[in-house]
């Protein structure tokens, strides 16, 4: 599944398109289109241009401009979703189209292809900014810019287990089950902790972990399987610890495959009584 790293991966491929000019859009597979038809998407996306993209989490956005001058508030933007198997390629040649492209944005130096085996999410037009901003409101601050105090305030209060707080994109946007395990993991705090248990320290140690893991994972566009990572041996019969070479343990926490390591990661964190 497409988490922050690999959205980021989407958007660096998006911006090779910015500039563009977009001749015509073939829907193939109207499934992946969201509250907007592929009739009126050709239709607003007709001759426009692609602004610089930005990411929120798992959301991508693309606004749109009239050629010569800059995207306007009062210009639509397209929002990608990439669910389970979404991914955005920018080709230049002539190669032939992938079975799961769904919609192709063609422009004058190239096809941006979206493709979605599952389509389980999908592709929006938002016809502003403040559209797009109500969108984008169903989501916490994006995992890779929230600072460590708003990190704490949005977690605390919710008294979850760590693992189903984390992946909860409405409390913080951008982290899957990859990531969540693999920060746990390196903040030696076990999945089924809950949030109430944890002290200011544990607060700290977490952001930490998380904004460091984000920052090794970015430019990779993907959550790396590194030796030396948790997600380069959770895959793996009879997988060890990376930091102590303990057996892995396996189940299911918040209702997703969970691997940890029972000696780095014990049942009770090292300190209490958050001040928040």
């Amino acid at each position: 599944m497409p988490e922050l790293p690999d959205v980021e991966g989407f958007r660096r491929t998006l911006r090779r398109a910015a500039g563009r000019t977009l001749e015509r859009v073939d829907v193939l597979d109207g499934g992946v289109l969201r509250d907007v038809s592929a009739a009126e998407l050709r239709d607003r996306l007709d001759g426009a241009v692609l602004a610089t993209p930005r990411r929120h989490g798992k959301h991508l956005v693309a606004p749109l401009r009239a050629p010569g001058r800059r995207h306007r508030s009062t210009e639509p933007s397209i929002l990608f979703h990439f669910g389970m198997t979404g991914a955005l390629t920018w080709v230049t040649d002539d190669s032939a189209r992938h079975r799961h492209d769904r919609v192709v944005f063609v422009t004058d130096g190239g096809e941006l292809r979206y493709r979605d085996m599952r389509k389980l999410q999908g592709i929006r037009l938002a016809g502003d900014d403040s559209a797009v901003d109500r969108v984008l409101a169903r989501t916490g601050p994006d995992a890779a810019s929230v600072t460590v105090e708003e990190f704490t305030e949005r977690l605390a209060p919710t008294r979850r287990q760590l693992k189903a707080a984390l992946m909860d994109q409405a409390v913080l946007a951008g982290l899957g089950n990859l990531l969540v395990d693999e920060i746990l993991w390196r903040a030696r705090l076990h999945p089924r902790t809950t949030t109430a248990d944890l002290g200011d320290t544990d607060y700290r140690r977490l952001h930490a972990r998380m904004m460091t893991t984000l920052r090794q994972a970015s430019p990779t566009g993907r959550v790396p399987d590194h030796a030396g990572w948790l997600t380069g041996r959770r895959d793996q019969p009879g997988g060890s610890c990376p930091r102590c070479g303990a057996s892995l343990a396996r189940g299911r926490v918040a209702g997703r495959a969970t691997v940890w390591c029972p000696r780095c990661q014990p049942a009770q964190p090292t300190s209490r009584a958050c001040s928040v």
